[in-house]
């Protein structure tokens, strides 16, 4: 069986019983219910018929009254008539479904009417009298009766009593069925109670002996599945229990599996690692090499480039010595014509290519020099304000800065962690390289500032602070994007001239403090070059 199946017969069955229960209950309310109404309309009745002779007794004094003193003014010619009209009515609407009561009070109200009508004519009388009445006038004119009251009065106290009677009978019984009730509600409500409490005791019982039991061993070999150990033998039958129960042994067997193939990848991963390491350090061993032989080439080649220099000075000495004999030896003009041609024009054009080559290949060294100096020098790790840093830089290109009509924007620049000359080396590079490539034809803006941190995350990485150096001028197309950061990559020749290794010296730099430098650029409208640098201290090798 489903274990849906076994869960919706267990809340069917005491759902069903509850329904009863809860039916019975019911059906004692509105019991209890019919009788409390039974009951508080009988009040009613009692109340509204105890109250009907009052303002019949006092308009038969106020009558009594105006006889005597034989004035109709004592006389209330309409209010009291009013007033027992509506209490009838009342009570004919309370009584309605008792034709003996309803009977009692038609009589009750012809004896009313009659009494009325019997007022209204004395009142007329006495409205007409010239003189007091005499006691055998008063007599004719208001006969009494019984206890020195009118017959209509007398007649409609005995209906009244005898309608009192049966209504206090009525109440009597109305009461005692209503506390009848009231037990019988208290004694089924208990029951209902006692009841639902047992048949939800017997479906817990039934719970934890079939589906608890399972759920129980289940839970067990989720716990043995999370501490790695054995499990129990599979739980029999087809419903999900069972069927939770062998995804948890299929999982098992294949977190066995796993554990095997993690080992043997762990192991793989090793070797990897190792490898991985061999290769760096080849690599930092081969860098390191090509820096040392960067530096021994353009250390040796120095000296030749000096001979060089030193050769063509003493060649353009000796052309001026020769250049002076040939004018005061006094040659025929063919012969001297043809030497100063010699002198002014081949030599000396060969003279100038000789010292151009000489002077580009100095800018050359020098510039693999600087390459080299920039992966060998020992950095200063500390905690740097990289806003004095730039503020020192801007200061030292200020001239630059002014003879270009650029305008330079500092923004806030929290600390990084590195060295600070080599910081400043990345800064004077940057805001050097925004001056000198400033769109001639609009004023020039460099912005310097810091992109908001991001958020922190995986605890062993090091956290970065990423700086800008933004400006307005030519831009860079993007073909040239991929190259920008290779050594002798020049680009704008015509506005400015260099040896094209400052940017490759930058990124040498920052990727020796732990970080790393890229651009964004449109061209015609400026460039952003962007350098992430670490906000604290890194393990390093």
């Amino acid at each position: 069986m489903r274990l849906l199946t076994k869960g919706l017969l267990l809340i069917a069955v005491p759902g069903l019983i509850e329904l009863a229960l809860v039916t019975a209950v019911f059906d004692a309310q509105q019991r209890t219910a019919r009788a409390e109404q039974g009951a508080s309309t009988s009040r009613q009745v009692l109340y509204q018929a105890s109250a009907l002779v009052d303002p019949l007794l006092r308009e038969a004094a106020r009558v009594r009254t105006a006889i005597v003193v034989s004035d109709a003014s004592f006389i209330d010619q309409r209010g009291v008539w009013i007033e027992l009209t509506d209490r009838l009515t009342r009570l004919e609407a309370l009584v309605a479904g008792n034709a003996q009561q309803i009977e009692r009070l038609r009589r009750m109200r012809s004896d009313v009417e009659a009494y009325r009508l019997k007022v209204a004519a004395l009142s007329e009388r006495l409205d007409n009298l010239t003189a007091p009445l005499t006691a055998a006038q008063m007599k004719e004119a208001f006969p009494l009766t019984g206890e020195e009251l009118p017959s209509e009065v007398a007649a409609f106290r005995s209906e009244l009593d005898a309608f009192l009677a049966d209504e206090s009978q009525a109440n009597t019984q109305q009461s005692e069925s209503l506390a009848r009730n009231r037990q019988r509600q208290q004694l089924t409500l208990m029951a209902a109670v006692l009841a639902s409490m047992l048949v939800w005791a017997v479906a817990a019982l039934l719970f934890a002996r079939n589906i608890g039991n399972r759920l129980a061993a289940l839970t067990a070999n989720a716990k043995r599945l999370g501490s790695d150990q054995r499990l129990t033998v599979a739980l029999s039958g087809n419903d999900e229990i069972s069927a939770l129960d062998a995804v948890l042994h299929q999982t098992a067997a294949r977190l066995r599996i796993a554990d095997r193939e993690q080992a043997a990848l762990k192991d793989r991963l090793e070797e990897r690692a190792e490898e991985l390491a061999r290769v760096n350090e080849e690599l930092r061993q081969e860098t390191q090499d090509n820096e040392m032989f960067i530096y021994s080439v353009s250390h040796d080649l120095r000296s030749p480039l000096v001979n060089l220099q030193g050769f063509s000075k003493e060649l353009q000495v000796s052309c001026d010595e020769l250049r002076a004999t040939v004018a005061a030896a006094g040659l025929p003009d063919a012969e001297r014509s043809r030497l100063t041609t010699v002198l002014d024009g081949d030599v000396e054009e060969s003279l100038g290519f000789l010292r151009s080559a000489v002077t580009r290949a100095a800018a050359i060294i020098e510039a693999l020099l600087r390459i080299s100096r920039a992966g060998r020098l020992e950095y200063q790790w500390q905690r740097v304000q990289v806003g004095q840093v730039v503020r020192r830089v801007v200061d030292s290109l200020q001239t630059r800065i002014d003879s270009r009509g650029a305008r330079i924007e500092l923004q806030e620049l929290p600390p990084a962690w590195g060295d600070p000359g080599a910081i400043g080396q990345v800064f004077t590079s940057l805001i050097g390289n925004a001056v000198n490539f400033l769109d001639p034809g609009r004023p020039g803006v460099i912005e310097v500032g810091a992109l908001e941190p991001e958020p922190p995350g995986e605890p062993h990485v090091t956290r970065t602070r990423t700086y800008y150096v933004r400006d307005n001028g030519l831009g860079i197309p993007a073909a040239y994007m991929p190259k920008m950061f290779h050594a002798f990559q020049r680009l704008h020749g015509d506005v400015s001239q260099g040896d094209g290794v400052d940017l490759a010296v930058v990124r040498r730099i920052v990727e020796r403090l732990g970080g790393r430098v890229w651009v964004e650029s449109e061209e015609g409208r400026g460039s952003t070059f962007f350098a992430a640098l670490p906000e604290q201290a890194m393990r390093r090798a």
